[in-house]
């Protein structure tokens, strides 16, 4: 694996430093009232952004709503958007470790990762940690704090309306993290378990007093082997789970085999990796937080 993203990246080092000399080097230098120029890696840090921002620049993302961030392949116009921004916001956590690299070696735009402060929890079997921070408001806190005092050292002209539009944004996330605590508190606690297909929900199980599997730990690993299978269809067993989830970016057919092999049904899906599409209810990052909690809770609560 670490082989393979290599050479991908050599590649596109390769291709996109090219495509990107003919362009002007980091033309995101905004005119004056134009705002800053930010670019993001996935939907999810698109949307956090955005509501520090606001109105006083403008926020594009890399990976597409739908897809997943761990191995994506970028086109020339992703790095046309880093090129041009002022900077370009990461997750960190070597979830785009692949993709800044190249980033890095095509670009001069600064590479800036929000989780910078967030505790790690690490990968099972693995020296790596886990990237999936967000996937708990009270990180996401954190990542605001981090964006916001970034975009003030950019832009001290926009200090007050970044500092009014991330107040008022940790008072909704402080709100959020309440409205979770009571709703899964009916949830009894042996049911209290979140299964899917990557083991995303880490930071948020160990926020809320959830028990986290997968049928892997993390999508660039992912294998789905009749040996992983196995296992989870036993946990399902021994524990009585009684219900299992799938994920809006990772093909369902794993859960869906464990959920035929226990009898458990799937309760839902859930959004990890991106925002849900227009009209989901989950476009947002507080409403797919908010989407995900309900799912949980009508496949845990029996």
């Amino acid at each position: 694996m670490f082989q393979k993203k290599s050479l991908l990246s050599l590649s596109f080092i390769l291709i996109f430093s090219f495509f990107l000399a003919a362009c002007s080097s980091n033309d995101a230098s905004t005119e004056a009232g134009d705002g800053l120029k930010v670019t993001t890696s996935f939907s999810v840090l698109g949307d956090i952004i955005e509501n520090i921002i606001g109105d006083h620049g403008s926020v594009e993302y890399i990976v597409p709503v739908g897809e997943e961030p761990h191995e994506y392949e970028p086109v020339p116009s992703d790095f046309q958007k880093v090129a041009d921004a002022d900077v370009f916001y990461v997750n960190g956590l070597d979830l785009e470790e692949w993709l800044e690299k190249v980033v890095s070696n095509a670009s001069d735009t600064d590479i800036v990762a929000v989780s910078e402060g967030v505790t790690p929890i690490p990968l099972v079997g693995d020296d790596e940690d886990d990237p999936h921070a967000w996937l708990s408001p009270k990180n996401v806190i954190t990542y605001v704090e981090n964006i916001v005092n970034d975009l003030i050292e950019r832009d001290p002209e926009g200090e007050s309306i970044y500092r009014a539009n991330a107040d008022a944004y940790i008072a909704e996330l402080q709100e959020l993290d309440a409205w979770i605590e009571e709703e899964v508190a009916g949830i009894p606690e042996e049911h209290r378990v979140i299964i899917v297909s990557e083991n995303a929900f880490k930071y948020f199980g160990a926020d809320y007093g959830f028990d986290t599997e997968g049928v892997w730990e993390i999508n660039s690993h992912e294998e789905g082997t009749p040996q992983q299978i196995s296992r989870l269809v036993d946990l399902v067993n021994d524990r009585n789970v009684p219900a299992v989830f799938v994920e809006s970016t990772v093909d369902k057919r794993y859960m869906e085999t464990i959920s035929n092999e226990t009898g458990v049904p799937i309760a839902g899906e859930v959004f990890t990796d991106a925002v849900g599409p227009a009209g989901s209810g989950a476009e947002t990052y507080i409403g797919m937080t908010k989407h995900n909690v309900s799912v949980f809770i009508e496949g845990l609560k029996q």
